[in-house]
């Protein structure tokens, strides 16, 4: 009988150690394979599983591609479309948006084995035996940068299947706390087939989690679906109080009064008491409303008569009950907690979308646009709210953006970020660029307009968009690799602050941006200081500056007394740090 000790004969003595802090360390939830299926992408950048031996070479930064900047309305928010692989552009927004994103949604791959999901320039196929080690480690590095982005407000939604559900649920809960877990929404996708060969699965799900649960984080009510069966009638004041259902006016047989007890007159003239009675009675019937009450609803519209059979007098009184106002005619708003699950968006409508955005079927599946939309308003969002997709794709999210900006008056912010991998799919013979011929172009048709499938002109939604792309520095710890990074971080320390118009250009030494009455700084080399204090102090507003420095030191002295206020920062200094935390350098 071999013994259960022997697959550990060959193991060196640090493996053995490594092995046995595993096990003291995990008590529930996720093991896998993180070794064997570490991605190569990482050494690349420097993470924590990388080999001791291994010297980190790059750290990301943005560029961004002039030519593909729109701009509609200056007053409008600035939304970010950044190319390339989403573990660095997620590193990038550590430095520019730690703690500042409200919503994060995406939607993964599933990794079905169908070729949807590409690791180490690889597709993963069901044979693969480290699949879900791949996917999982893959996942986890960008969800734990992604949970630095949030506020402590802030909310995930993550879309997945059956393949790897039950796998992110475990994982989600080490990330973002199981007492973070929400719920996991239920959406019926589709209708089914009929030639499924045991059960037919048309569902696929999103996972909820908050930041935090002390960020008390503020869901959404639903205020159209509330009892919506019940609130089926409609009038002529249905747009300030909804629709509306009715009640009977009158009552038996509780707390009767005689005060209550009196005719109404009805629209052919002639009078019905509580109950259709023609004449007054004491049986115990009476009217919910005063006299004074009744006069009130019948001129302001609260009170509905119908004939009827039933009543001796023909005529059955009711009052209105509106969605929106309560009957004293003041403004309410009922609600109800949203429902964790979807029933009346179909995938298909994903596809429909896209083939009136280009003309073709380019690819038969996208999340719909009603949907992103949907889940959007499961969160009740500030009006500047600003949202994140690091797995873009087609750009869906950003659509429901600007359609809820157009919608409801809003001035939410989008940051897309999405690789340019080609696409080829079913087998067409023209090849698309995800980010530069299919994300783009969808978010350039709905801000500027385009015509749809059948020639017609659909008006855009208009708005703001820059175009980065992800670049590299050197990360070795030198002067050359710090200045380097200094004079490629201009674009980043623009995006963090969010002020992009430049006012003064002072070649390599500095430059001047500016948005309202707040000014952004930046000073490439020290002995510019003085030739930027002369050019900043022609501007009158608060400035943050960010000043070229080989170490955390800025010149605080030399910017004392100015009739500016200054907010001094070293760069780089404020990027490395955020980057020496994350790549644990």
């Amino acid at each position: 009988m071999a013994n259960n000790n022997d697959k550990y004969k060959n193991h060196s003595r640090e493996e053995l150690i490594d092995e046995l802090e595993t096990l003291k360390k995990k008590k529930y939830g996720l093991i896998w394979d993180k070794k064997n299926s570490q991605e190569m992408l990482d050494t690349f950048v420097n993470w924590e599983n990388v080999p001791e031996n291994f010297t980190p070479k790059q750290f990301p930064i943005l560029k961004e591609v002039k030519n593909k900047e729109i701009e509609t309305d200056k007053f409008k928010s600035t939304n970010l479309l950044i190319e390339g692989d989403n573990y660095h552009s997620l590193a990038v927004l550590n430095f520019t948006h730690q703690n500042k994103i409200d919503v994060i949604y995406i939607d993964p791959p599933y990794n079905t084995g169908n070729k949807d999901f590409i690791y180490n320039d690889k597709f993963i196929d069901k044979e693969d035996p480290f699949r879900h080690s791949k996917w999982l480690s893959f996942m986890e590095k960008r969800l734990r940068l992604a949970h630095r982005l949030l506020k402590n407000t802030g909310v995930i939604f993550i879309s997945i299947d059956d393949h790897e559900q039950a796998q992110l649920k475990l994982l989600c809960d080490e990330v973002f706390g199981e007492n973070n877990f929400i719920t996991s929404i239920i959406w019926q996708s589709k209708t089914g087939a009929s030639d499924a060969k045991t059960i037919d699965t048309t569902t696929e799900y999103v996972l909820v989690y908050v930041k935090s649960e002390k960020g008390k984080t503020k869901f959404a009510r639903n205020k159209f679906s509330y009892e919506e069966k019940r609130y089926r009638f409609k009038d002529k004041y249905e747009k300030d109080r909804g629709s509306y259902y009715p009640d009977n006016l009158d009552r038996g047989g509780l707390r009767y009064s005689d005060s209550l007890n009196y005719p109404i007159t009805c629209p052919d003239g002639t009078k019905t008491y509580p109950n259709g009675r023609t004449e007054f009675l004491n049986d115990g019937w009476t009217w919910k409303w005063g006299k004074e009450k009744v006069k009130w609803g019948i001129k302001s519209g609260y009170i509905e008569f119908k004939k009827t059979k039933k009543k001796k007098s023909g005529w059955a009184v009711y009052y209105k009950n509106y969605m929106f106002a309560d009957n004293e005619g003041n403004p309410i708003e009922r609600s109800a907690p949203q429902k964790n699950i979807i029933t009346d968006i179909k995938t298909g409508e994903g596809a429909t979308i896209i083939k009136e955005l280009f003309g073709y079927q380019l690819f038969k599946y996208s999340k719909p646009v009603s949907f992103i939309k949907r889940i959007l308003n499961y969160v009740e969002l500030d009006k500047n709210s600003i949202i994140l997709d690091f797995m873009a794709g087609s750009g869906t999210t950003g659509q429901a953006v600007m359609e809820l900006n157009n919608d409801d008056e809003l001035n939410l912010k989008f940051i897309l970020c999405t690789n340019d991998d080609e696409l080829d799919n079913n087998g067409n013979t023209k090849k698309h660029k995800i980010c530069s011929d299919i994300c783009y172009p969808r978010i350039e048709k709905t801000i500027n307009g385009y015509k749809n499938s059948k020639g017609e002109k659909v008006a855009g939604l208009g708005g703001n968009l820059k175009y980065f792309k992800t670049d590299f520095v050197g990360s070795d710890s030198t002067d050359k690799n710090k200045r380097d990074l200094v004079n490629k971080s201009t674009e980043m320390i623009c995006i963090k602050e969010n002020i992009f118009d430049l006012v003064a250009d002072g070649g390599l030494d500095y430059r001047i941006y500016q948005k309202g009455k707040k000014f952004l700084g930046v000073i490439f080399e020290i002995d510019a200081v003085a030739d930027f204090k002369k050019e900043a102090e022609k501007h009158k507003g608060n400035f943050t500056v960010y000043c070229f420095a080989y170490t955390e030191t800025t010149p605080e002295k030399e910017f004392k007394g100015l009739k500016n206020k200054y907010v001094l920062k070293p760069i780089p200094a404020v990027i490395l740090r955020i980057y020496l935390e994350i790549f644990k350098q």
